[in-house]
């Protein structure tokens, strides 16, 4: 008897986890217009966390990056007598870029 209360109940509670794992999710098939909500809710966090976060952690990258490379050029110079600007044209380039992003990016996005 108890051997058939356990096989009920495994086979009760079995049948419930199958029923509330095949859940039928319905879609109204508006996925632009989910997405574009979805977006124009979280726009605010999203730009806040990109300026005060994303944005300044690559610049402070960039920025080391620029004075480690200027300062290799320099060795490099004193060692071999020829100073090569590329890199470090493009790196402050970058930080350029990325340092007035934050200004006119979100008109674009």
């Amino acid at each position: 008897m108890r051997s058939k209360k356990k096989i009920i109940a495994a086979a009760v509670s079995a049948f419930c986890f199958v029923q509330m794992m095949s859940i039928t999710a319905y879609a109204s098939g508006d996925v632009a217009g989910a997405v574009t909500s979805t977006w124009t809710t979280a726009r605010a966090q999203v730009v806040s966390v990109v300026n005060n976060v994303v944005f300044p952690v690559i610049d402070v990258i960039l920025a080391v990056l620029l004075f480690v490379k200027i300062t290799l050029a320099y060795l490099d110079y004193r060692k071999h007598g020829q100073l090569e600007w590329t890199p470090i044209a493009i790196i402050f380039g970058c930080l350029i870029f990325s340092l007035t992003c934050p200004l006119y990016i979100w008109s674009i996005i």
